[in-house]
């Protein structure tokens, strides 16, 4: 249970942080826990539906969209349709008010999201690296191709696949307009690298990790290679860094963990700073 003592301490500790880090850059890490208040689960939080509690580390392969190409649409397509009828929540909002801020008063300012969904970019957020990928757009599967790997993706929106949702079959998958190959998900798979796609924006992330002068964590395991790289960066060069996670389940080197859940606390942090919410209007 976080208590309102736990939160008014965390904004105090956060909100001082913040003040402190222009004109330095102001580098913010999101997971999957920023989007669970907006219905999104997480991937291995503790939450009944946790994407990683149904083991899923094997559908998430390029390995296995080619094995079973029909089964891996099926999978995405029931994820997706919930991933992109999310609406962004209070931690989003407070996010994008607090990149105008800083901005505003001559600093840097960048999120690094491992989540595909389109929250950040639906609340306003612009300085936005999704290393992940994104489920609002598919691409080819053939590397090459111009809608392919390593610089080509098509809008979602522009793909006929109700065909496949009436009748999933090989015959009905969706494919390239160009070549004729299978288009897949748009999103970094478990047996793939972050620089296979310029969309992943991977060189950019490693430099504004090299440049942060403040590092804010929300929502994230610490489960994967972007955050770890952030971890030991920080640590190394003793950047400040903050994780917000309501369940204070780990405890990392040179990590001051912030109790609180990142819906309540963010917004909490923006009013002591004086920075205006659209929510508060």
């Amino acid at each position: 249970m976080v208590t309102f003592a736990t939160v008014k301490k965390a904004v105090d500790i956060l909100a001082e942080a913040l003040d402190r880090v222009s004109p330095e850059l102001l580098l913010v890490l999101t997971g999957a826990g920023i989007s669970a208040a907006s219905g999104i689960p997480t991937f291995r939080g503790n939450d009944p539906d946790a994407i990683w509690a149904k083991d899923v580390t094997e559908l998430g392969t390029y390995r296995y969209f080619r094995q079973d190409p029909v089964g891996s649409w099926q999978w995405y397509l029931q994820r997706f349709d919930a991933v992109l009828g999310a609406q962004p929540n209070p931690a989003h909002k407070a996010l994008v008010a607090i990149e105008e801020w800083q901005l505003a008063r001559g600093g840097e300012f960048r999120l690094i999201t491992q989540n595909i969904d389109t929250l950040h970019e639906d609340s306003g957020s612009t300085n936005l690296i999704k290393v992940h990928g994104t489920a609002d757009r598919v691409r080819c599967a053939k590397h090459g191709c111009p809608n392919g790997s390593p610089r080509g993706s098509l809008e979602r929106s522009s793909v006929d696949l109700a065909t496949f949702r009436d009748a999933p079959s090989l015959p009905k998958l969706p494919r390239c307009p160009i070549c004729g190959d299978l288009l897949r998900q748009h999103v970094l798979w478990f047996d793939e690298y972050y620089n296979q796609h310029i969309d992943y924006q991977f060189e950019l992330a490693q430099e504004s990790i090299q440049q942060m002068g403040l590092g804010l964590f929300v929502g994230t395991s610490f489960s994967v290679g972007i955050t770890e790289m952030a971890l030991q960066s920080g640590s190394l060069w003793r950047i400040p860094m903050f994780a917000i996670d309501p369940s204070a389940a780990f405890r990392l080197p040179g990590l001051e963990l912030l109790e609180a859940r990142a819906e309540e606390l963010l917004p909490e942090v923006c009013r002591r700073l004086g920075i205006s919410l659209e929510m508060d209007s």
